[in-house]
């Protein structure tokens, strides 16, 4: 088939007859009918239907009508819509005399289409809850342009009969919509109306509200009254209370088990937003999104401590669901907490009784409705850096939109790894990658991932030829990979996040890649983090690294950052640690065993972590001394930083890096009374002096100029916009992850594209 052009053979003097292939995001955002509307505009015949490998078109008309259909195609599309090839073919006239949409067909090959995220209500749909008769205050209004898909779909072609609105049948109202091809809500699946759609539930103890106007009065007495309600969205239950009562806010953090971790907020409207925090013009564009995401910003107007436990960000969003347009209505609050519905590590709730049963005794109500949630998605959390948005956590309104990579990925499964789990399956030319799983330590996580893969391996029609999965042996992800059976290939963790920012920027080179994060097992057994590799997609060399330090106790330095600053200080000062102030307040006898531990080797893993270094630092300093939750430390050291600070600690670098001189001036600082808002900042600015060190040794040795920078450390907002700065000034060609997460949330990704081409070497 040719490619997208205007020049078309006519088949008679006035007449030609083609056939479209488009692939891409095509179905479940209006495309049909937007190819329906496109048709008539431009007098053309044929028809338009779903298929597997995306939505076919003919068309018979004249030649000029035809080039225009084809040059407007990607021009006016669906805002949610994204095309990836437009294939077309001269087929034999047929005489068609109208234009229609004709019922889907499953060929039952192994193609497949991609699948639309769940998208944010429109404003047209907001507006016809205000006007519709059979929709007015209905919560579940949607149309071609918004609503539910991935949480609803349960195979495909994207068809009701195919989603978890099956049960509900079209009343003759809706029927009619949905026949109607001038209609906004042709074809649109989910579509329904307070007559023949889903329906709200509230209960309160034993009493049960069915009526929705009663249910959203309850919700504001109660919301009013500091009570704590368990709401079902779209992709699984929250957690919603007046964020303005602190007391309410302190007794969920008690009954979620959430210590310090900060909540996200919900704000009624943009303008409420911006009274709260700073917003800039691609944060504004991001959190106005169809994606709606949460979205990091820096916190302005004081809240309650218990929201964010003091730290100068906040993570922000605006209503989504009709259900929330209509709760704001009648709130008295204009800003609420809206967290997952879950205890601690757990999975978030989806069902009505399992949501009933785990979160038992953190509400005092619990709404719920009749739709089943199929896919669960957690909401997606964003930070914008030199005005680009990169993704945190991967979800609701992202997943599982694919990334197209140069080779074929037809039948690989990458595991992903332990914490922040995403998985990934490969399709064609296609990495497809999960929702965000989460920790896989916790069993009812690690029973999702499973489940989830079974659903994506019948919604994809995928078969795991080839498993690749993390290097470490002892990861749940692996030991499910190696279970499946097949041929399969371990993969150093850091080479797979260089590889994850290779693949989503379209790299297939050598380059050298900066991966910084908490742990990843390494090829000489010990523990990675702080890694400079020359690599590609087929083989990596580690050409530097951060000191390698032992970690007492093992796993336990993650909850108790105290102990890496003692194992950073012996192993530099050794006996002279007793003279330093941070040592001292410490327990002694418990300081002594840790040291014996120490000298004897005894669970003490080498680590080069630089999550772990961070974590010294921010101990050393007083900000941190007990983390409560993942990368709690590093959060904090970042809060607390000065802006405007151009001074770094010395540093050595002979091929491996120590920060010996570094933590002896940080003493000193110390002593010296300087801010410690100032010795952050100095922190943070000698990692940057590091990484441009190193990377310009390397530019050196090798001539190479592109650098890639991945790992959970570059979340930090601050050291991301730096490095990136500095290195573009120096004259490299600088890659960062945005569509997937630089955390262990994107490892999938580089894994998979690590075994594609593996594969096609082979």
């Amino acid at each position: 088939m040719k490619k997208e052009g205007l020049h078309i053979t006519q088949v008679s003097d006035e007449i030609s007859a083609i056939k479209l292939q488009i692939t891409g995001l095509v179905q479940g955002v209006g495309f049909r009918p937007f190819i329906y509307r496109l048709a008539n505009i431009y007098d053309l015949k044929g028809w338009v239907d779903n298929s597997n490998a995306g939505v076919e078109v003919r068309l018979e008309g004249n030649e000029k009508s035809l080039g225009n259909f084809l040059s407007t195609i990607r021009i006016a599309a669906p805002s949610a819509s994204s095309i990836n090839n437009i294939d077309w073919k001269i087929v034999g006239y047929e005489g068609f005399t109208d234009f229609s949409i004709i019922k889907s067909k499953d060929n039952n090959s192994g193609k497949i289409t991609e699948i639309s995220p769940d998208i944010a209500v429109c404003t047209d749909c907001l507006m016809d809850m205000k006007s519709q008769q059979n929709r007015i205050d209905y919560p579940f209004i949607n149309c071609t342009n918004c609503g539910p898909r991935f949480s609803i779909i349960k195979s495909l072609p994207y068809d009701r009969k195919n989603t978890s609105m099956h049960d509900f049948q079209l009343c003759p109202v809706c029927k009619s919509e949905y026949l109607d091809v001038k209609n906004r809500r042709f074809h649109a699946q989910p579509v329904a109306c307070k007559i023949c759609g889903p329906s709200y539930e509230l209960i309160i103890g034993s009493k049960h509200h069915t009526d929705f106007s009663i249910i959203l009065k309850k919700i504001s007495r109660l919301t009013q009254d500091g009570k704590i309600i368990a709401i079902k969205g779209m992709g699984g239950f929250h957690l919603m209370c007046d964020a303005l009562q602190e007391e309410t806010v302190i007794r969920l953090r008690k009954t979620k088990i959430r210590e310090a971790k900060p909540f996200a907020l919900m704000f009624k409207d943009l303008i409420t937003l911006k009274e709260y925090v700073e917003l800039n013009q691609e944060e504004e564009k991001l959190v106005t999104s169809w994606q709606r995401p949460i979205v990091l910003l820096k916190q302005k107007k004081l809240l309650p401590i218990a929201i964010n436990q003091e730290l100068n960000s906040l993570g922000c969003f605006l209503p989504y669901l009709p259900l929330h347009h209509l709760m704001f209505e009648h709130l008295k609050t204009s800003v609420i907490v809206l967290t997952s519905g879950n205890k601690a590590d757990e999975p978030i709730a989806i069902g009505n009784n399992t949501a009933r049963k785990n979160l038992a005794g953190i509400y005092d109500a619990i709404l719920i409705n009749n739709r089943d949630i199929i896919n669960r998605t957690d909401d997606s959390v964003c930070m914008v850096v030199n005005g680009k948005s990169r993704l945190i956590r991967r979800s609701r309104s992202y997943a599982p939109a694919p990334i197209n990579l140069p080779f074929s990925t037809e039948g690989i499964f990458a595991a992903g790894a332990e914490l922040a789990n995403c998985f990934a399956i490969g399709k064609d030319h296609q990495a497809i990658a999960s929702q965000y799983i989460g920790d896989l330590k916790n069993l009812e996580t690690y029973k999702y991932f499973k489940y989830s893969f079974q659903l994506f391996s019948r919604l994809f029609r995928f078969r795991p030829t080839f498993v690749i999965h993390d290097l470490h042996p002892d990861y749940l992800s692996t030991k499910f990979a190696v279970e499946l059976d097949v041929k399969s290939m371990a993969v150093q963790h850091h080479w797979a996040h260089i590889a994850s920012c290779m693949a989503e920027n379209n790299l297939d080179e050598k380059v050298i890649g900066i991966a910084l994060d908490g742990t990843g097992f390494g090829t000489d057994g010990t523990i990675w983090g702080g890694e400079f590799l020359i690599c590609d997609l087929s083989n990596f060399e580690r050409y530097s690294h951060f000191e390698a330090i032992p970690l007492p106790g093992g796993d336990k330095v993650i909850h108790q950052p105290w102990r890496s600053t003692l194992a950073y200080l012996y192993s530099y000062f050794k006996e002279e640690i007793w003279s330093f102030d941070f040592v001292n307040q410490l327990n002694r006898s418990e300081i002594e065993i840790i040291l014996q531990a120490l000298d004897q080797k005894i669970n003490c893993p080498l680590s080069s972590s630089a999550g772990r270094l961070f974590d010294a630092v921010a101990s050393l300093i007083g900000v941190c001394r007990n983390s409560t939750y993942h990368a709690e430390a590093p959060m904090r050291l970042e809060a607390i930083l000065i802006n405007g600070i151009e001074e770094y600690y010395s540093f050595s670098f002979d091929k491996i890096i120590s920060f010996k001189k570094m933590f002896k001036e940080i003493i000193n600082d110390l002593k010296s009374d300087i801010a410690i808002g100032v010795i952050s900042a100095k922190f943070h600015n000698t990692i940057i002096e590091v990484i441009v060190q190193v990377a310009e040794q390397i530019r050196m040795e090798s001539g190479l100029q592109k650098a890639a920078l991945s790992g959970g450390s570059f979340q930090n907002k601050y050291l991301l916009e730096k490095t990136e700065n500095r290195l573009s000034e120096m004259g490299f060609d600088v890659y960062s992850q945005h569509k997937f997460p630089s955390n262990d949330g994107g490892i999938a990704l580089g894994q998979l594209a690590i075994a594609a081409k593996e594969k096609n070497v082979d």
